[in-house]
């Protein structure tokens, strides 16, 4: 019995480290996939630079390009034939700072121009309010949209912010609408973000060589690479770039971001791999060392169960049968362990309940594979005695 309970162990901590370390990336990978892919999966954004990304020795360079004005923007907008929604935006400041009577932020509001179409290509819901109008865009109203951690630190007391008045810089604005909450990812922060009609952000908010960006929802995700190819063809011409000269602007979709930290993951799904197997082949060796040790033991009872007529089959499959249970049960153990530990570093990171169905059959089907492997052996030996010698053993 402490043998048996030792080589369940054994038997459970390697299946609990293979579960227990791939839930965990399972639950990473859902966490980066929620937080990163705001925009979902149907999403592409073309704008004038690539994505700058470092992870360890992994560093993965921004290309830049020449500035997107906001006649290719709007031309791109108003020339794309494709059944999807296509918004114009432009960052104005990172560094405002909003006021409402004696309550201000801090100095860490993004200030982005938009137009009607942002809401949707962005994946933000309005909580309370409206979204801009064609006349707001055009005319450049002073009607904002908030981020709701602003609506919480200027109006105190449940106060609604819709039809407010607050301060953007030196500006007066109308509070119009409230952004649902969509809470923070690894430093960053919708819920602080505050919209603005893009033109009155190119009035109030000019640069030198501004760049906007412009970003597409394809009405049907199928279509989603067709609709990169149309886009890509017709900017190519909006930007007037050579025939055979490569893009002089960067198309990402949404999930490119996800996609480079998973490449990185794999690494540490490989390791755990590895690190599981190694385990599984030292309780295979203990195992099959039980079993020998059994037969060993139980020399005497095959002999009897020889001379009542047991075939060396039946012998056989006794023993197998002994070996596959122990190894399931301790499967069965390190995969409730496993899925246990995996959903706690879920629970801290706050991404959901998980249950890596995939793992889980390939943990019984290691656990089986384990005990054929470490069992059939022993059982063969059992099957091979003689019963003559068997009954005088000992």
């Amino acid at each position: 019995m402490l043998r048996t309970i030792l080589t369940i162990l054994i038997i459970a901590f390697g299946i609990m480290a293979l579960v227990g370390i791939l839930t965990s990336i399972d639950a990473i990978r859902y966490f980066l996939t929620e937080n990163f892919t705001m925009m979902g999966a149907n999403t592409f954004t073309i704008r004038n630079r690539s994505m700058r990304i470092q992870i360890g020795s992994d560093v993965h360079q921004s290309r830049n390009y020449e500035p997107v004005t906001f006649d290719q923007a709007v031309t791109f907008k108003e020339g794309f034939d494709f059944p999807a929604a296509v918004s114009v935006h432009t960052f104005a400041t990172h560094i405002a700072t909003l006021k409402y009577g004696s309550e201000k932020t801090n100095p860490n509001v993004a200030v982005i121009g938009t137009d009607e179409d942002y809401l949707t290509t962005s994946g933000n819901v309005l909580e309370k309010g409206r979204n801009f109008s064609n006349h707001e865009i055009y005319y450049g109203s002073h009607v904002t949209i908030i981020g709701s951690e602003l609506a919480k630190n200027l109006f105190k007391n449940n106060e609604d912010p819709v039809g407010k008045i607050i301060s953007i810089g030196p500006g007066k604005y109308l509070v119009i609408g409230v952004l649902q909450e969509k809470g923070s990812s690894f430093g960053f922060s919708g819920d602080r973000n505050c919209l603005l009609p893009l033109n009155n952000v190119r009035q109030y908010f000019s640069m030198a060589n501004a760049s906007f960006t412009i970003s597409v929802t394809a009405t049907n995700p199928v279509m989603m690479e067709t609709a990169i190819g149309e886009a890509t063809g017709l900017f190519r011409i909006i930007r007037q770039t050579p025939l055979g000269m490569e893009d002089d602007f960067d198309i990402s979709k949404s999930d490119k971001l996800v996609e480079i930290f998973l490449e990185n993951i794999k690494y540490i799904t490989l390791s755990a791999t590895i690190i599981g197997l190694i385990t599984l082949i030292g309780a295979a060796i203990g195992l099959m060392n039980i079993m020998l040790v059994s037969v060993t033991e139980r020399t005497r009872e095959i002999g009897i169960r020889k001379a009542m007529g047991a075939t060396k089959k039946a012998i056989r499959n006794q023993f197998l049968s002994e070996s596959i249970v122990i190894a399931q049960l301790g499967g069965i153990v390190g995969i409730v362990l496993g899925i246990g530990i995996g959903n706690i570093l879920a629970m801290i990171i706050g991404s959901t309940f998980l249950i890596p169905w995939s793992w889980v059959v390939l943990g019984i089907t290691l656990c089986f594979l384990v005990a054929v492997a470490s069992g059939y052996l022993p059982a063969n030996k059992a099957a091979n005695l003689d019963p003559i010698e068997s009954l005088r053993y000992e």
